[in-house]
This record gives C-alpha cells, structure tokens and sequence, in this order.
C-alpha cells in the first residue's frame, strides 16, 4: 500500500516478568496483554506519546491477582510517559 502518513510508531512495551505473572494469574491473558504504546508525531515538533490502561482492559478477566499486577504496570507506564 502506497499511502503518505504523518510519523507514527509502535513500540512494543512487554515486560516478561510482568507478562509471565499475569500468565500464572489467567492462562488466557496473553492474547490481550497491553504491551503497545505509541509515539506519534500530531504536528511539527508536536509528539504525542499514548498507552492502553492495562488495569482497564484487564477488567473483562475479572480476576483480582491479575487486577494488582495491571495497578502496578499502570503506574510504571504513567511514571514513563509523565517523566518525558
């Protein structure tokens, strides 16, 4: 596909001791683990930096193990995008 698109990237923000408790937690979680934040670029200069709320996309489980381990990630993700 040829298309023009302003500067946008994915990174893939996965933590494996992270990811591994939330396993343990919920067997099924890996397929919707909240690994993805984006950087993109909405004007000249102008960044914006952008995470999914894993504690509330961790809702859906309705599993309280992994409900701390998403609290915990949220704030670690929070701290990230506040310090740039």
């Amino acid at each position: 596909m040829d298309v023009d698109f302003y500067n946008y990237t994915i990174l893939g923000a996965c933590n494996p001791s992270f990811a591994y408790k939330a396993l343990l937690a919920e067997d099924k979680i890996g397929t919707m683990l909240p690994c993805n934040v984006i950087v993109q670029e909405k004007a000249k200069g102008r960044v914006e930096v952008s995470a999914v709320d894993p504690a509330a996309s961790m809702q859906a489980a309705d599993n309280v193990a992994l409900t701390e381990i998403a609290e915990e990630i949220r704030n670690r993700l929070q701290k990230v995008i506040d310090n740039l």
